[in-house]
């Protein structure tokens, strides 16, 4: 099954999408198709896109999913793994230096997912809206804040949380569609 956004943190993946022409073949192939036609969509020779097929193929971009009979040949069918790929915010960094910030820090590790979650997410909304015309409702707020020290911030951090889960309590069901409500705080790194 095609996923809507997949995540891609490998060297070797993220690496297969600096090339221009694959990134064309990707979204090409949101739908199935044959190398031949995928060639044909952007006017391509068939040489060169079976070899970068072959290529997104053997890092996990694009799968096989049938085949299909013309004349004489039968050409396989691929099809892209999703329909929009994101770059991991920990594809650039040590792997072990990560994991221990991560181990010290619990929750900067959880701001990081946070926000590679809200990089995922966004990106599939924006797939829905652009290519199936949806109307996603949606809201985001930013603000800064200036706290005197830490004591301040803490206290500003117990009643910010106290609030949402009134907020949450107040205003959840059950029933209805389900929307994720995310909460960050964090120092900021430059003025904006």
């Amino acid at each position: 099954m095609q996923a809507r956004v997949e995540l891609l943190g490998e060297p070797e993946r993220v690496g297969a999408l600096a090339h221009p022409a694959r990134v064309q073949i990707l979204e090409a192939l949101r739908e199935p198709n044959t190398a031949a036609g995928v060639a044909r969509s952007f006017g391509r020779s068939r040489q060169s896109v079976s070899y970068h097929l072959k290529e997104l193929e053997r890092v996990g971009l694009v799968e096989r999913v049938g085949e299909r009979r013309k004349g004489n040949f039968v050409e396989q069918l691929y099809r892209a793994t999703a329909r929009r790929f994101v770059v991991s915010s920990a594809f650039a960094t040590d792997p072990q230096k990560l994991a221990s910030v991560f181990r010290d820090q619990v929750s900067l590790g959880q701001l990081a997912e946070l926000g590679e979650r809200l990089q995922r997410d966004s990106a599939g909304l924006i797939d829905l809206a652009a290519t199936e015309g949806q109307q996603v409702p949606s809201a985001s707020l930013a603000a800064e804040a200036r706290f005197a020290d830490e004591a301040a911030r803490a206290a500003f951090m117990v009643e910010l949380v106290e609030s949402l889960k009134s907020l949450l309590n107040k205003h959840s069901s059950a029933q209805g569609e389900a929307y994720r409500v995310a909460l960050a705080a964090y120092p900021q790194l430059e003025e904006e």
